[in-house]
């Protein structure tokens, strides 16, 4: 392009606060976005803001970036929601062609995403009533109709729930080619409406709740024999084992069936599988607390090495590498992380942040706000260590002068090979009588302390700008929630760049038999079923 220049964003910008800041590139924008949104209001940016700013992304980076970053989403960063609004975009954009239709058939990874799809569809096209689907894109029925042949009918019955789109409407609508003479009976289950209710917990619980006891006690212990069947029956996925526990133990299951749950919740395998994002640990690990049995404290220390096997598929640090680590306990860090967790942003980066501090041989923790101070822990008990942090919130006031964390790196001349900092990058300085600043700060460090320090900003929110140019050497900005982000880390290390992972994805989807996942060039991701993370139905 010699003529028609694209327009970009400059460098220079001020953030929310009014500090001084930097613009990303727009991949760098996009990416940190997407993983860091589940959809909802944040604190400095409503949720139809956020989605303006995401939609206005796409149409200015190339469509095969889109594309990956819609399977990197969905398979590395567990999000559900944020894949279906990029490949609903990606149609919208026109310039998908044809690899649009294995995009969707790689994020659709529930039954019920099939429908996701085409309500987010609808909305964005501002369709109602019963045309709200005409004219659907062609690549966006062919991508569906591939995501047909992957479940069964136990999946499709167990998201077959009531809603403006239902499957029934989708397969009229995408028209799927069944594979076998037994998956073309599926389909016409469908077509009627005919589907078997499927065996889940919820509808186990639902019946025994329709039942009158004579009393409470003989109430909870239906409740403590139900659940004691369900997990000596393994039929409890891994997240439903995990939202449950407060319940399990308030009902005194047996001692066999909870011996069983420690086991399940921490067997290597297990948590490889269920795809968690460390926040479900942290947030199953605090309900646990108040719980009156004395089973408690043994399935809590089940959750810690859950916690720990995850942390460690962190790349290792070398022994004689020191480490600084500086958490946001901003008011602007204060909000959850979706509509439906109890989860802060603050508490994601500070439990990352404790699974990060059990890798490094020495480290110094900090914690800021409008001031600063610096809390030693463990390495072991990354959730016990992470619920004494986030409960000091306050303890350093409600402002972000991340600066601080420098200052006082450069006061004690205190030689690290890495500072890495969690936080919405919304740095700014609440003490009217100092200039200071984080920039200016990071390069008084590398030049008169630690020359070869390398600086990591983990974002947490997404918002679009950065405390420090990313163009500055040594300054590397990793976004998103999930333990997964670490594999980036990694990859900077090895000499790539924070999209390195994203770029490497290959979309190709070879067809598989009736009922099974798609096999995929890059992952095999399996389906999901009741494991799978929750977020925002549109």
């Amino acid at each position: 392009m010699k003529f028609n220049i694209l327009k970009r964003k400059p460098r220079a910008a001020k953030n929310y606060e009014g500090a001084r800041a930097w613009n990303m590139t727009l991949e760098m924008e996009l990416y940190t976005a997407v993983v860091s949104s589940m959809l909802q209001d944040k604190f400095y940016e409503k949720s139809n803001k956020s989605l303006v700013r995401i939609r206005e992304l796409i149409a200015r980076v190339s469509p095969e970036f889109v594309a990956k970053l819609a399977v990197y989403a969905r398979e590395k960063m567990y999000l559900r929601s944020v894949p279906v609004v990029l490949v609903v975009e990606l149609a919208a954009s026109g310039k998908s062609n044809s690899l649009l239709k294995n995009v969707i058939a790689r994020i659709v990874q529930r039954a019920d995403e099939i429908t996701e799809v085409l309500a987010y569809y609808a909305i964005r096209n501002e369709r109602k009533n019963a045309k709200k689907l005409n004219k659907l894109s062609k690549q966006v029925q062919k991508g569906l109709a591939v995501s047909f042949n992957k479940f069964d009918e136990y999946q499709f019955a167990k998201y077959n729930r009531p809603g403006d789109i239902t499957l029934r409407d989708a397969l009229f609508i995408v028209h799927p080619k069944a594979e076998n003479a037994e998956q073309q009976l599926l389909f016409d289950k469908i077509a009627k409406d005919e589907l078997q209710t499927p065996y889940t917990w919820e509808t186990e619980f639902s019946a025994l709740g329709k039942l009158k006891f004579d009393s409470a006690e003989l109430r909870q212990a239906a409740f403590g024999e139900k659940w004691t069947e369900l997990v000596m029956s393994e039929k409890l996925g891994y997240m439903a084992t995990l939202r449950n526990l407060r319940n399990m133990l308030e009902t005194n299951m047996s001692a066999v069936a909870i011996d069983k749950v420690c086991s399940y919740l921490s067997n290597p395998v297990s948590v490889a599988n269920s795809r968690q994002l460390p926040f479900r640990y942290l947030a199953a690990y605090r309900e646990l607390g108040g719980v009156q049995s004395p089973a408690a404290s043994r399935v809590m220390n089940a959750l810690e090495k859950a916690i720990a096997i995850s942390a460690g598929n962190i790349p290792g640090f070398e022994k004689n590498e020191r480490i600084a680590i500086g958490i946001d306990f901003s008011g602007s860090m204060q909000s959850a992380v979706s509509a439906k967790s109890k989860i802060m942003n603050y508490e994601v980066g500070a439990l990352l942040a404790m699974m990060l501090q059990s890798r490094v041989y020495d480290v110094m923790t900090y914690i800021f706000g409008e001031n600063w101070k610096l809390i030693n822990f463990p390495q072991t008990g990354i959730l016990s260590n992470t619920d004494s942090l986030v409960n000091r919130i306050g303890e350093v006031g409600h402002s972000t002068n991340g600066y601080l964390v420098l200052r006082d790196l450069c006061k004690r001349r205190m030689v690290m090979e890495r500072v890495m900092i969690f936080t919405d990058c919304q740095m700014w300085n609440s003490n009217s009588y100092s200039a200071e600043e984080f920039a200016p700060y990071w390069k008084k460090y590398k030049n008169e302390v630690a020359p070869n320090a390398k600086l990591y900003l983990f974002d947490l929110a997404g918002y679009g700008q950065t405390p420090v140019d990313l163009n500055t050497e040594d300054v590397y900005m990793i976004a998103g929630w999930s333990d997964k982000i670490f594999n980036v880390l990694a990859a900077i290390e090895r000499g790539e760049d924070t999209l390195s992972e994203i770029k490497r994805i290959e979309i190709s989807v070879a067809r598989g038999a009736a009922g099974n996942a798609v096999s995929l060039r890059v992952g095999n991701p399996r389906l999901l079923c009741d494991d799978e993370l929750k977020e925002i139905n549109f």
